[in-house]
């Protein structure tokens, strides 16, 4: 903006100069008319470039001598081209002759410009096309080496009406343009600022934003220090094309000094507004030469991401809580480069979570958003697709919580992140620490630490929404972490204490949990320590099979019931969400459990049989008769586990313990009662078998019949 405004200004003065020496020509010679091409000769002398006034030279006296020059162009400098530096259809001005012709003072009333073009360009090698009319201004000699008199230039005011300006910079490949230009300034005096309204539009290729910019300041351009000073700028305008509707832009800063030698500007605290966000910038002195990179301490008011995504024409994703991406405030300082904006020293407020550290977002299309925050807390589960848009039923099947795909498949981030607390689902994380790549629609956190339920997390997740399907994999490890906390998270159910280690290897596909779960492969094996299955009393179970089987009376429980265990281990594959175990190993204080089953994950149901032996002095059994803890020690108990995993039911089979006791029984007979008949074959003495030896043989008979109908 400087360089245009000097460009502007030395432009103005030109052609001031130029009216001054026709008016002095027509004081003299009458028709200035007459010395056109005198006078384009001069310019050609002096600059190298080709006048072309191709209107009239009109001149009036008294009390002002007015001075009106007619369509002219300016030819381009040596390897720009043909089209003309500059032109204008009609340049009038008026100047006080008295002063003028006593004292050489300059004094104008109002100099006007109508339909100003100015090309302006840089080409690859650095070179301006305006350079040489710089450096022709520079050798020209002082008016001290002229004849030892000064002139002051005075002008109540300039008039620049429908101008354009273009300005392209070969290297970059940019293009500016402000056109419809209009321009009045208040008086003009050395040394004294310049007051100056001005109106254009703007447009930037290759992208074009701006329109209808307002701007209102105070100008004073020093030539001796190369430097133009903006007092109390302001711009309004519109930004188009970025957003569905136009939005305003609004930009206000009390001094902005540019340097032109040095190319630096600097500038008082700016306040700006862009799409409807509100920023209070300190801005540190920079370069606007080649790239430039200014660095600045900003505060963004408290904004709505939602609205500025809708403002945006970006969808803004569905999320369990309509209120989540509700608020943004941030403080940082801001580094801005070609490539990318860094912001450092960062406090931002997301919703209620404030994060510090440092953070990146690119600007080119291919770039990476870098993070290094840490976190206070974070509720997760706002920022999850919502489970329903309307309520479900009593009885009825929830709708499953969707893989967040549209929202990972056009990010590209990496970074770490750690956080106080986390929550996600019913749980609570502490401590995490985790890192994070998102690129072409595939999420890895890893790693991940955490601690939860006085435990220890270790994992590796990975979300790839890269495909058709998406598809979820997990390799985690859990260590000391409360069984009775997790069962409440997961299952809101209390019926199990102590401690689980356990280690998870599995992936599953589908656009929802429920999906995955159903799709689950891999395997898993987990141990359960020092706890109780709350709501269950195993030993009593046992007891009660048995009165019942005998028509005995039931024993009476021990409230609560409670089934104590030191271990309980499994592991195995897992296949279609169905987690089949064959090594299952349960130490409980009265007896030794091993067996077999299935735990489907997405129906949630267990089954499992096992088989039990109690152990020869169990504990808790004091209430037990001697009968009974003969029968169950000796006998392998058959045990059924199905039903919900919140609530199992366990069965024992006691029909099958005895029917088995009898089949030994029986098969022992038979035995003794073979042993026994070769031993009368051997001796001969059939006919003198005894009573009782008949008496067992008939015996023998009834319990085969009993045995075939077992």
């Amino acid at each position: 903006m400087g360089r245009l405004l000097k460009i502007l200004l030395y432009f103005v003065a030109g052609i001031a100069a130029l009216l001054i020496i026709v008016s002095i020509s027509f004081l003299l010679l009458f028709d200035p008319n007459d010395f056109r091409d005198n006078i384009a000769t001069e310019v050609k002398r002096t600059t190298g470039r080709e006048l072309l006034i191709e209107g009239d030279l009109k001149v009036s006296l008294f009390p002002w001598l007015a001075i009106e020059l007619g369509r002219t162009s300016l030819g381009n400098a040596a390897g720009f081209g043909d089209e003309p530096f500059a032109s204008f259809t009609n340049a009038r001005l008026s100047i006080r002759l008295m002063p003028l012709l006593l004292s050489r003072e300059v004094s104008i009333g109002t100099a006007e410009l109508e339909t100003l073009h100015l090309n302006l360009t840089v080409a690859r090698n650095g070179r301006s096309n305006w350079q040489d009319l710089i450096d022709a201004n520079e050798a020209a000699p002082s008016d001290a080496d002229t004849d030892g008199m000064s002139a002051s230039l005075d002008i109540d005011s300039i008039v620049i009406r429908n101008a354009s300006i273009s300005y392209h910079d070969a290297p970059s490949g940019e293009t500016y343009r402000l056109t419809s230009v209009n321009m009045t300034s208040g008086r003009v005096s050395p040394g004294e600022p310049v007051p100056l309204v001005a109106s254009f539009d703007f447009e930037l290729e290759p992208d074009d934003i701006f329109g209808a910019l307002e701007i209102e300041t105070e100008i004073t351009f020093d030539t001796d220090t190369g430097t133009v000073g903006f007092d109390e700028l302001s711009v309004d305008g519109l930004i188009e094309g970025v957003a569905e509707v136009p939005t305003t832009l609004q930009f206000l800063t009390s001094s902005l000094m540019v340097n032109i030698e040095d190319e630096t500007i600097t500038l008082d605290a700016v306040r700006m507004s862009v799409l409807g966000v509100g920023i209070t910038a300190i801005v540190e002195p920079f370069s606007y030469a080649n790239s430039p990179a200014p660095v600045a301490m900003i505060q963004v008011d408290a904004f709505s991401p939602r609205s500025l995504m809708q403002r945006l024409n970006i969808e803004v994703p569905e999320t369990a809580d309509p209120n989540a991406l509700g608020k943004v405030i941030i403080d940082a300082k801001v580094r801005v480069s070609a490539s990318a904006i860094a912001l450092t020293n960062v406090e931002l407020i997301l919703d209620e979570s404030t994060f510090t550290g440092e953070l990146s977002v690119p600007r080119e299309a291919t770039g990476a958003y870098r993070f290094d925050l840490a976190a206070d807390t974070i509720n997760l589960n706002r920022y999850m697709a919502p489970a329903s848009g309307t309520t479900v039923a009593a009885g009825a099947d929830e709708i499953p919580v969707e893989i967040p795909s549209e929202l990972i498949r056009p990010i590209n981030a990496r970074g770490s992140l750690t956080v106080s607390e986390a929550f996600l689902g019913a749980m609570k994380f502490e401590n995490v620490d985790l890192g994070l790549n998102i690129a072409d629609g595939k999420l890895r956190i890893y790693p991940i630490t955490a601690t939860f339920f006085e435990g220890t997390y270790n994992g590796d997740v990975r979300i790839d929404v890269s495909g058709k399907m998406p598809v979820v994999s997990v390799n985690e490890q859990i260590s000391g972490v409360k069984l009775g906390s997790l069962a409440i998270a997961m299952f809101e159910q209390e019926n199990v204490t102590g401690t689980i280690n356990g280690t998870f290897k599995l992936n599953g596909r589908g656009d929802d949990l429920a999906a995955i779960q159903r799709s689950l492969a891999g395997s898993m094996s987990f141990e359960l320590l020092d706890g109780a299955f709350e709501g269950i009393d195993v030993w009593h179970e046992l007891r009660r099979a048995r009165a019942a089987f005998k028509g005995q009376p039931a024993p009476v429980p021990v409230l609560p019931a409670r089934t104590r265990f030191s271990t309980v281990r499994a592991s195995g594959p897992v296949s279609e969400g169905v987690f089949k175990n064959n090594d299952l190993l349960a130490e409980l204080p009265f007896m030794r459990l091993t067996g077999n089953g299935t735990v489907d994950f997405a129906a949630a149901t267990i089954d499992y049989r096992m088989n039990a032996r109690v152990l020869e002095k169990p504990e808790f059994a004091q209430d037990a008769t001697t009968e009974e803890l003969e029968e169950f020690t000796e006998a392998v108990i058959p045990l059924r586990i199905t039903g919900p995993l919140t609530a199992p039911s366990i069965k024992p089979d006691i029909e099958a313990m005895f029917k088995k006791r009898i089949k030994e029984e029986i098969k022992n007979q038979l035995l003794d009662k073979l042993l026994g008949g070769r031993d009368k074959e051997t001796t001969g003495d059939d006919a003198d078998e005894p009573q009782e030896e008949k008496d067992i043989e008939e015996k023998l008979k009834d319990s085969l019949r009993d045995l075939f109908k077992l």
